[in-house]
């Protein structure tokens, strides 16, 4: 039995001096200084646990559900809410008015049926209205004309009911998967933030390969920057009277605090960066003292974009409006293209939406309150039958396996 005895005090002092085979380590003590001797590195501070019994975890999920159904019911919020979108895609397939063309002498053609959208709120869901029309215009190489509004679709359609504010303006995307990993890490936080970075730091970061391009530091840099989206929308005007315009604010469309992670300008010298490739539209000189780099902190179409959709068909919001109504009517607008979206087969789209206190009138929201509130129900009136039919006592020691 004597290999089964503790070391004696003798024993102790003599192999103190040894190193003991393997990790263990005395508990903390005042023997020990250095491992403070504290309730938190004990694990001995009070905590309280809830018990979780039928009595309180049953009608929590009775309360719950509840109280998700109504609140954002789909059917609420398709009623108050209108929407009109047209899809653009194919304008620029349509046969080009020449470069001397006025919006007055276009010549349009009718909009396919699977191109337009009307969704109205209940009351004006009988509301008639004709079909959108469009037309293309190519006014590439036309003496002052930019090469950024060469190309352009003008949409008239009809605004069958008045549209209370606010009425916002989105473009929509299809099949951009803005959600993909390498896609998503491709940017700099301290570069958005101007913050001086060096060539070297970018060459070998998320940003790669948009990092620095011909020894020069790309600004903004990454994959996201470079694939902003670059189709422009005018204010939308009244085909029976010119003068009258409905205007678009681009201020307020981003998230509040989204400016906080972008600078005025960027924190390296003119002579160091270049705007990214796509960009070479809108910068065909590169940056200069004429055409510096973006103020990036008042861009709200950029900050739009920088934040990432996590679905491949999304919609960003470009303007608002949020003083008049959108009068019943027929208008036009004018889209500057410039976006290609042939390469991935995606699709490009105006949307033209109201909102209620729930949202838009996209119903997916709703949906997933409404599934979880029934699941909650469901499991609620499945644990009551279970603790009726067969209930179990708390701490019933009978109960453990080997007492079994």
């Amino acid at each position: 039995m004597g290999l089964f005895n503790r070391k004696k005090r003798a024993d102790d002092d003599n192999g103190g001096t040894k190193k003991e085979k393997g990790s263990w380590r005395r508990p903390a003590s005042e023997h020990h200084p250095c491992e403070p001797y504290t309730a938190f590195k004990q694990q001995r501070l009070k905590a309280w646990q809830p018990i979780l019994t039928p009595r309180t975890v049953l009608p929590t999920l009775f309360i719950i559900g509840v109280l998700f159904a109504p609140i954002v019911l789909p059917p609420m919020r398709r009623r108050k809410v209108s929407e009109m979108s047209f899809d653009y895609t194919d304008c620029e397939l349509l046969q080009a008015n020449n470069a001397s063309n006025t919006s007055t002498s276009l010549s349009f053609s009718t909009m396919p049926s699977n191109k337009f959208n009307y969704k109205l709120r209940a009351s004006d869901a009988n509301a008639p209205f004709n079909p959108p029309e469009w037309a293309f215009i190519d006014r590439s190489g036309a003496d002052g004309v930019s090469n950024d509004t060469a190309r352009q679709c003008v949409v008239r359609f009809d605004v069958p009911a008045d549209m209370d504010t606010p009425v916002l303006l989105y473009y929509k995307l299809t099949n951009f998967y803005q959600n993909h990993r390498r896609y998503v890490k491709s940017l700099d936080q301290n570069q958005l933030r101007g913050d001086r970075v060096s060539a070297s730091k970018l060459k070998g970061g998320d940003c790669k390969p948009l990092g620095v391009l011909n020894d020069k530091i790309v600004y903004p840099c990454g994959l996201i920057a470079n694939s902003l989206f670059n189709d422009t929308f005018t204010n939308l005007v009244s085909t029976s009277d010119s003068t009258q315009t409905y205007n678009w604010s681009e201020k307020g469309i981003a998230w509040p605090g989204e400016s906080k992670k972008y600078a005025t300008a960027p924190g390296n010298d003119l002579s160091e960066i270049t705007p990214p490739p796509n960009w070479a539209q809108r910068f065909p000189q590169g940056y200069t003292n004429s055409t510096p780099p973006p103020n990036l902190k008042d861009d709200e179409h950029f900050q739009n974009w920088m934040r990432t959709a996590g679905l491949p068909t999304f919609t960003k919001l470009f303007g608002r409006n949020d003083n008049e109504k959108l009068l019943k009517g027929r208008y036009q607008i004018t889209v500057n293209l410039n976006y290609p979206v042939r390469s991935f087969s995606g699709t490009k789209s105006i949307v033209i939406s109201t909102v209620s206190w729930m949202g838009g009138k996209n119903p997916f929201l709703g949906w997933a309150y409404v599934a979880a509130a029934s699941l909650l129900v469901l499991l609620g009136i499945l644990g009551t039958i279970r603790h009726l039919i067969k209930p179990r006592k708390l701490g019933d020691m009978s109960l453990l396996s080997f007492n079994r």
